[in-house]
């Protein structure tokens, strides 16, 4: 079998899935994102984990984890091999006394387990042909068009406060003290605001 590694490049709440999360998988050498519903606690499970976050008590893929390092296992990987009906079928891939093993899982198991493991995530080139897809690059020029955008209002407001700075200059020579407190006061406001 074909298959492609694949990194976590997000989770974010799916609407349209009930109360469900989406899981963005991306192609670590290439450009195609793999998306795949997953559960709450799953996601919890996997948001948790790769934040650094220890809960309290052990989670379910804490305790799955912790039983396979006790019986001196290793999970080795893990790979997202089968899409059947919309659903995504994977397996975890563990080795035990120089025996490698195959285990049946749930994608988003198996990928809370691999985060915890730090075992590499993989997916079949069958089915990146048929569930993945290419970001278009009008998303690409999007996000360029936002940083210019940023960059404009950026410069904008640095020549704002330069003029004001040119007025306070201004105030104090004819010493008009007021003005001049209030003109240093809107600068003092915009720095603060840019920091």
């Amino acid at each position: 079998m074909n298959k492609i590694q694949v990194e976590i490049l997000g989770l974010s709440a799916s609407p349209s899935a009930g109360g469900a999360y989406a899981l963005l998988l991306k192609e670590s050498f290439g450009n195609r994102r793999l998306p795949i519903i997953i559960g709450s606690f799953e996601a919890q499970s996997i948001a948790l984990e790769m934040e650094g976050i220890k809960p309290p008590r052990p989670l379910t893929h804490d305790l799955l984890k912790e039983t396979i390092d006790n019986l001196g296992g290793t999970v080795i990987e893990v790979i997202i091999d089968e899409l059947k009906d919309n659903t995504f079928f994977a397996k975890v891939i563990l080795e035990v006394s120089s025996l490698t093993n195959e285990i049946d899982s749930r994608p988003s198991d198996a990928i809370a387990l691999a985060v915890r493991a730090q075992a590499p995530i993989f997916v079949s080139e069958e089915v990146m042909k048929n569930a993945a897809f290419i970001p278009s690059s009008e998303d690409e020029d999007f996000s360029e068009e936002i940083s210019k955008e940023e960059k404009e209002i950026k410069k904008s407001a640095e020549t704002k406060t330069a003029s004001l700075q040119d007025q306070l200059r201004e105030a104090i020579e004819k010493e008009d003290y007021e003005r001049a407190a209030k003109l240093r006061d809107e600068i003092n406001r915009r720095k603060g605001s840019n920091n």
